[in-house]
């Protein structure tokens, strides 16, 4: 994760003046990002799923699972909205390092990074919404517009599945203990085979 030069030169200081927190900080955002992307990528989302397996559907997997994660830390403290925004920075950070790597211009990049964190607002409320049951069949809905937005027609049982998956994951994620989140370990539902 990329730092200011002022981040980086302060940062020791910090670490030993705060008693080494912003220091585990930083370890639990690895952990959960490290996680977060290695769930995002199990081959089944794509084989059973029929997730697309594109740079836009790999983002939108990422971006899913990153939202499961940030919605358990909501209304944990400040220390956990810490973590979540933190966490939030290291995705958009990752997904700029990787346009870099892909060839993209430096000039388009931060255009697409807009692009994305504006995308992303919407994604967390509609998911947010789905997932409190603010409206019937919300989570199907925003599951079809976001990651199966350019698969037409969406193979039959592929939307149920992947809802199914995503609630198991948030009732998982809810019943882990925040200390465990909060040292950068999480446990989603299996994923599918």
């Amino acid at each position: 994760m990329s730092e200011s030069f002022i981040g980086r030169l302060l940062g020791p200081l910090l670490d030993h003046v705060g008693g080494g927190a912003r220091a585990r900080n930083a370890a639990a955002v690895g952990g959960l990002f490290t996680a977060i992307v290695a769930q995002a990528r199990e081959p089944g989302f794509y084989r059973a799923l029929a997730v697309p397996d594109t740079l836009d559907g790999r983002f939108e997997m990422v971006a899913l699972h990153l939202l499961l994660v940030m919605r358990r830390l909501k209304g944990q403290g400040a220390e956990a909205a810490d973590l979540s925004r933190r966490l939030y920075e290291a995705m958009v950070d990752d997904f700029e390092k990787s346009l870099l790597e892909m060839g993209a211009g430096d000039s388009g990049i931060p255009r697409r990074v807009k692009t994305m964190a504006r995308g992303m607002a919407g994604r967390i409320r509609a998911y947010d919404e789905a997932l409190a049951g603010s409206y019937g069949g919300g989570l199907e809905v925003a599951l079809d517009n976001n990651l199966y937005g350019t698969v037409d027609p969406v193979p039959d049982g592929a939307l149920g599945a992947m809802a199914a998956y995503v609630q198991a994951s948030a009732a998982a994620l809810d019943a882990q203990p925040l200390e465990s989140l909060m040292r950068g370990e999480v446990r989603f539902a299996p994923a599918p085979a």
